[in-house]
């Protein structure tokens, strides 16, 4: 069994949530440290709680050194109050800053969370900033770099969204018609991208690979 340790960034979160549970099941993680603003409710023999200010840049050197990383951060318009530089602080600053250090720690293998259409050439601010984290992520010599593309992701979240069963329902109605090209564009519970990003920090796929709805899909099946 090739054992590995594990830091989890955005463990709070629905996706990231599914990952450390998914982690601290799986045997072949011996260790699983998560950066948090506030500490989690779980208990594990092999979970190291970390209690961070993420704007607080000798805080982040928590991170210490493991194998992998595991980047599901991210925010909404309506926590930052449509706040634009706050948003980049957490979407783009935490997932760049972290992936600095973790290179610089002689981690071996780094995973992101971003979204179908990100391109740092996009007229849309949120698909222009995923793009740009990417771009800036597969800049760093990780000896592989997994970009994980979704499209809406279907789950129950821990804070009330407006809109959030009405959107999910059509993004399931949606996505049962999208074939071909379009086929990308298809919901994807969090709890599989989860089960999918766990399955491919256990290959040893040098590279950058980036991953949408069918590549997602395949890692589950197997």
């Amino acid at each position: 069994m090739n054992e590995q340790t594990a830091v989890v960034i955005g463990a709070s979160g629905l996706t990231g949530g599914y990952v450390l549970q998914l982690l601290l099941s799986d045997e072949s993680f011996t260790k699983v440290s998560i950066l948090v603003r506030k500490e989690l409710a779980i208990r594990h023999s092999k979970l190291i709680q970390h209690i961070t200010d993420f704007n607080d840049a000798d805080q982040l050197l928590l991170i210490g050194k493991a194998d992998v990383l595991f980047c599901c951060v991210g925010t909404t318009m309506k926590k930052v109050k449509g706040d634009k530089i706050a948003y980049e602080k957490v979407d783009y600053d935490i997932p760049v800053n972290m992936a600095r250090i973790a290179s610089g720690n002689g981690f071996k293998k780094f995973l992101l969370i971003s979204s179908i259409g990100a391109s740092a050439k996009s007229s849309n601010f949120y698909l222009r900033l995923k793009g740009k984290v990417e771009d800036a992520i597969m800049k760093f010599p990780f000896e592989s770099t997994w970009i994980f593309r979704p499209s809406s992701l279907l789950g129950k979240r821990k804070e009330i969204r407006n809109g959030e069963k009405v959107l999910q329902a059509a993004t399931k109605l949606i996505s049962s018609i999208l074939f071909g090209s379009l086929k990308k564009y298809h919901g994807i519970s969090a709890e599989q991208v989860a089960v999918a990003m766990v399955a491919a920090s256990k290959r040893n796929d040098p590279g950058v690979h980036i991953v949408e709805y069918r590549e997602i899909m395949e890692l589950v099946l197997h």
